[in-house]
């Protein structure tokens, strides 16, 4: 018999008081609490993957205006229903088989009547390459007075059973920096209320490369690699919340050409080794700093295929201005060149909005504050953690899944 979703207490719901809504069975479609309409959603497998629909995946869906959110799973068909007040509703759903994922998501579907879904979902491989920790958002200078934002870094991760190599990897910001601000490169279906994406990743002001040679930079499994993104020195010497970036292993944005404020980017310290400074494939921004966003950034590493980044940046067409904005420029990463993705939305506000396509981020994951050390990290996985023998992080490229908000960052001792 066909199975629909009561969820509980939908006045709750409409206030926002729990993160997650538990759905009951019941048989009796007319029995629902007046003021509930059924949302359908159907999963749509990418062509080669029609078959691929199965039951059990999550869909979950968020009201944009409360953040409350709640689960409902695929039937064998790709099929979720739910029964939800009328609001306005940002809609994912992620499902792996083995090393395949698909993701899809939907922004800003208004329901005020029975709604159906088709939910276009995305392939992509499993990363091998992932990035573990994010941290951007500064913190208190206690026991001084003020704010400290000069201690931005990023983690990679080699979540694969095989050495990788960082050489030549290459890492940058999008375009809009924040969450919350208007966005020129995305529009939205009338009807379905999908997000329509380009084809690439706009990454804006710079894009920076690793270096080496090749096979300079190994990373074995389940070990980590620090990148400054700001100052290589050791910031928790006088700054106590702050971090210690002063460290024989740690990559470090640092050019002094391009980016001469030494209030980001002090000369590194004694201890970070020149060859480990990232290079400046091309800046298109106008800042004297390396410029990612505190709030809510989206941040992307990926790699050239087929033709090297320096030669890449120099076709007509690769460097665009952004519509609307002639100060902003951004250069045009195809998302599959993008080997990780991860998506940070504000928690300070209900105007989010996606950047990255599902391709590389079907969720997001989301900030509470500033200037309080916070981070965004990426879950362990347990189960592969014990049977590979490494430390192997969640990856289903849905940051909603994969990552959760630390009050503290993990370098901090």
């Amino acid at each position: 018999m066909k199975r629909t979703f009561l969820l509980m207490a939908a006045a709750l719901l409409a206030a926002g008081c729990l993160d997650t809504f538990h759905a009951l069975p019941d048989e009796n479609p007319t029995s629902w609490p007046d003021g509930l309409h059924l949302l359908s959603v159907k999963a749509v497998y990418p062509e080669g993957f029609a078959d691929a629909a199965h039951e059990g995946a999550p869909v979950r869906v968020e009201d944009i205006a409360s953040g409350a959110a709640y689960t409902v799973r695929t039937d064998g068909r790709g099929q979720a229903e739910i029964r939800i007040p009328s609001g306005i509703y940002r809609i994912s759903c992620s499902d792996r088989i083995d090393h395949d994922l698909f993701n899809g998501t939907a922004d800003k579907v208004v329901v005020t009547e029975p709604r159906n879904v088709n939910l276009s979902l995305s392939h992509s491989k499993a990363g091998t390459l992932v990035i573990k920790e994010l941290y951007t958002s500064g913190c208190s200078k206690a026991p001084e007075e003020g704010t400290y934002q000069s201690d931005q870094y990023v983690i990679v991760h080699n979540n694969d059973t095989e050495t990788e190599y960082l050489d030549g990897l290459c890492f940058g910001t999008l375009s809009p920096y924040n969450s919350t601000a208007v966005n020129n490169w995305v529009s939205h279906d009338p009807v379905t209320g999908e997000t329509v994406f380009p084809d690439f990743a706009p990454v804006v002001t710079v894009v920076w490369q690793l270096p080496g040679g090749g096979e300079d930079f190994p990373l074995a499994p389940g070990e980590d690699a620090v990148i400054a993104l700001r100052g290589a020195v050791d910031h928790s010497a006088q700054y106590p919340l702050s971090v210690n970036l002063n460290r024989p292993d740690v990559f470090v944005c640092y050019n002094p050409t391009y980016f001469p404020n030494t209030l980001y980017h002090p000369a590194p310290g004694d201890k970070v080794q020149p060859e480990r400074y990232a290079k400046v494939v091309i800046k298109t921004g106008q800042a004297n700093a390396n410029t990612v966003s505190l709030s809510s950034p989206t941040f992307v590493l990926f790699r050239a295929k087929d033709i090297s980044i320096e030669e890449y940046v120099q076709q007509p067409d690769v460097v665009q201005t952004t519509p609307g904005n002639s100060a902003d420029r951004i250069v045009k990463v195809p998302y599959e060149w993008v080997v990780d993705g991860v998506e940070v939305f504000d928690g300070r506000s209900t105007g989010n909005a996606k950047r990255l396509s599902p391709a590389a981020d079907a969720g997001f994951v989301m900030l509470s504050d500033i200037y309080k050390g916070h981070t965004v990290r990426r879950k362990v996985d347990d189960a592969a953690t014990s049977a590979n023998g490494f430390e192997t992080l969640v990856d289903s490229n849905n940051s909603s899944n994969d990552f959760y908000e630390s009050e503290i960052q993990s370098l901090h001792h």
